[in-house]
């Protein structure tokens, strides 16, 4: 690694009291290529307790105290001039995906660097967009805004990542099904027509940190059950980055009583008889060079294998005839699906190994 790709990078975090907030902190906290530049956390201005000069961050997530100047940090209140005041030049955004959608475009006429954790521009088709309902959807300045975001999948778009000014960090679920599915398709072994159908589970905390009538303990434990069939906001981005028709696939979201974790089943049938050593070539060489990825040439991926890792850990099973395939991707929902993945995205932006501070 050169000098330049050694240099520190000043980041920011909008929104840290949420789950993967709380992961981000400790990533950039611990990331060996930051330490000397914490990050600067801010929140919303409206916020009474920010307001009477801001709040520790060790009392918003206790388990980060003593870790590596976590106790000398505050949550400030967010504002334009405390970012040129700390000389931020990233700022990562876990925000709600309306917040994201003010807070972008203004960062980027900062001269700001922006990874973004949110729904807020992911989509590239209006069609897709509509699912979140943007109140700005349309306007000039969500236009143009939209067309500089770069859909953060280093493992699809690194070279774009690479210069990019805005990263829209992919959805947990969509992160799943994408890496297990795209270079499928990409090869051209999928019958498409047949279509391919994506099972997939995901812990409690891929729904937030703010409790709902199903996300609380009562309802998750001991149940298991499925939601947004057929309507699931990360069902476009399956389309957009697999390149699929919506026919083409049934994207079936369930909440498993599970803290953490995403276990997808996907069900494929090939055009043409495959071997398991085609199937297997086919992946290596897609994610050849994606440290990330773990790809189990034997057995099947499991949450606990890649719970707390920033790892795609992906496996397939081949029926007799070679024709139809069943294949399981699991992942940590906090870490590569949300803020692993922006780490990841960070190292890709700075030109440093991409899986820096990840391992």
């Amino acid at each position: 690694m050169n000098k330049a790709m050694n240099k520190a990078v000043q980041t920011a975090v909008v929104g840290v009291t949420g789950y993967a907030g709380a992961e981000l902190a400790r990533l950039l906290l611990h990331h060996p290529l930051l330490q000397g530049v914490p990050p600067v956390f801010a929140g919303r201005v409206e916020d009474k307790d920010l307001a009477r000069g801001g709040v520790p961050l060790t009392e918003i997530h206790p388990q980060l105290a003593g870790s590596h100047g976590a106790d000398d940090l505050k949550q400030e209140p967010f504002s334009w001039e405390l970012m040129r005041e700390r000389g931020v030049e990233v700022l990562f955004l876990a925000t709600p995906h309306e917040l994201s959608r003010e807070l972008a475009p203004e960062a980027l006429e900062q001269g700001l660097r922006v990874i973004d954790l949110s729904g807020a521009w992911r989509l590239t088709e209006p069609e897709d967009r509509a699912v979140y309902a943007f109140e700005d959807e349309g306007t000039q300045q969500a236009l143009a805004t939209q067309q500089q975001a770069v859909y953060g999948a280093p493992e699809l778009h690194r070279k774009c990542i690479a210069g990019a000014k805005l990263v829209a960090n992919p959805g947990c679920y969509a992160t799943s099904v994408i890496l297990a599915v795209k270079p499928l398709v990409a090869a051209g072994l999928v019958d498409l027509h047949h279509g391919i159908v994506a099972d997939a589970k995901s812990g409690v905390s891929g729904a937030g940190k703010a409790a709902t009538a199903k996300t609380h303990f009562m309802y998750a434990a001991d149940n298991l059950s499925a939601y947004g069939v057929f309507s699931h906001r990360h069902t476009g981005e399956l389309l957009e980055q697999i390149g699929l028709e919506r026919e083409e696939i049934i994207f079936t979201p369930h909440l498993l009583p599970i803290p953490r974790g995403i276990l997808s089943t996907i069900y494929v049938r090939f055009k043409e008889a495959q071997t398991r050593e085609s199937v297997t070539k086919v992946y290596e060489e897609f994610f050849a060079g994606s440290p990330m990825v773990r790809f189990y040439k034997n057995g099947l991926p499991q949450i606990q294998y890649s719970v707390r890792t920033n790892y795609s850990d992906i496996g397939f099973e081949l029926d007799a005839s070679g024709r139809q395939a069943v294949i399981v991707s699991c992942l940590d929902n906090l870490l590569k699906g949300a803020a692993g993945q922006a780490v990841q995205n960070l190292n890709v932006m700075q030109g440093w190994p991409e899986s820096e501070g990840l391992e």
